[in-house]
């Protein structure tokens, strides 16, 4: 089956007690048992809802993988894998992550004793560096959040599989429909489905896919016991919001290239980050390892001056100020004082987090009219 048809077909099937085409939203908390222990396959919505069961079939089928599991939000996904780990591991991760990432990591997470290594992950030399007996697990983000560098998940699985450690990839900005880490050597996949996957900016929720049955079953242990997982309607919306995925993406892909292009060109620009640029660092990686190259896409400023780049994420009108990313309609932030504010500034900037960075999460508008208010928005 392919993946425009996956999309729509994989793991979901017609309702079994009337026939509805579109899955049924299973809005009850508990479930009669016939008699103690024999059921239907459902005791208790924390630990199983039907709703949520063929949302976790289906992205698990798109993302090639045997195993799914839906949290509250992407971060309550990421709590789950570091839950796996004991104290005394180490965890080696890209440093130029999403700001709440880093946060769980340094503000929850090493107080229990677990270490974690932030390296620049683009030359994958930097990783075998810090791995010893204690690394359990290397966090990959790729495309990263908000530099847009390109990790290469092969070479980086084939170091940690010498080594017998786990490997888990961020795939939220590319999505299943560009990047599938799991057929690239990973080990766990995890989703923000709140943003592209549900695609409509109406729903929080995070995933977790694998193939690995032995890993399955410790997030499921993970998943039931902390409870932080998503409701039924929530489920319901990213299973309408998957069956458009490959529409989307492929404007969100084509729209991103336009203006990625139009903003190397203009005066007012100094750097521009898009993984589709014959300029970028690991250009022909990208090409490699994903199908196409998103909509996301940051850029600084000539003269790197922070005044400046709030007059310009204030100026534009189609481009909305806002967190998140992934949503049909374009959205434009501000790293440093957004997304990334929780990183010391320090951190930030050796990873390239300037004043003057922006980034746009393009959406499904015409081009046209995107471009246009990119080019009145830096008329400053």
């Amino acid at each position: 089956m392919k993946f425009n048809t996956k999309v729509i077909h994989a793991g979901v099937h017609p309702d079994p007690a009337t026939g509805a085409i579109m899955t049924p939203i299973y809005q009850t908390s508990t479930y009669v048992q016939e008699e103690i222990g024999i059921h239907k396959g459902f005791e208790y919505s924390r630990t199983g809802n039907p709703t949520r069961a063929i949302l976790e079939n289906n992205l698990s089928a798109i993302e090639g993988g045997k195993f799914g599991a839906c949290f509250g939000s992407g971060l309550a996904a990421i709590d789950a894998v570091i839950k796996m780990l004991n104290p005394g591991d180490e965890v080696i991760s890209t440093n130029d992550l999403y700001g709440g990432s880093y946060r769980i990591f340094t503000t929850i997470f090493e107080k229990y004793g677990i270490n974690f290594h932030f390296v620049n992950m683009m030359d994958v030399n930097n990783i075998q560096e810090k791995i010893n007996s204690k690394t359990k697990l290397i966090w990959i983000e790729t495309p990263t959040n908000p530099m847009m560098n390109i990790i290469d998940v092969r070479k980086v699985c084939k170091i940690a599989k010498e080594s017998k450690i786990v490997v888990a990839v961020d795939n939220t900005f590319a999505t299943p429909y560009l990047q599938r880490p799991l057929e690239l050597g990973a080990d766990i996949v995890m989703h923000s489905v709140t943003k592209y996957l549900g695609g409509h900016s109406d729903v929080v929720m995070g995933a977790l896919i694998t193939s690995n049955e032995s890993i399955a079953k410790e997030i499921y242990r993970i998943q039931n016991s902390s409870g932080a997982v998503c409701g039924p309607m929530d489920s319901f919306l990213v299973l309408r919001g998957i069956k458009t995925l490959h529409l989307r993406m492929q404007r969100h892909c084509e729209n991103g290239e336009k203006i990625a292009r139009f903003l190397v060109s203009h005066p007012l620009i100094d750097r521009v980050y898009w993984p589709g640029l014959e300029s970028h660092t690991n250009h022909e990686v990208a090409k490699n390892q994903m199908n196409g190259f998103g909509g996301m896409i940051s850029f600084t400023l000539v003269g790197d001056d922070l005044d400046m780049a709030k007059k310009v994420v204030s100026n534009t009108e189609l481009f909305t100020l806002a967190e998140s990313l992934g949503g049909v309609e374009s959205l434009i932030g501000h790293p440093s004082t957004m997304t990334h504010a929780s990183i010391p500034k320090e951190e930030r900037v050796k990873s390239g987090i300037v004043d003057s960075l922006i980034r746009l999460s393009v959406g499904v508008e015409d081009s046209t009219d995107l471009i246009s208010d990119l080019e009145n928005a830096l008329k400053i």
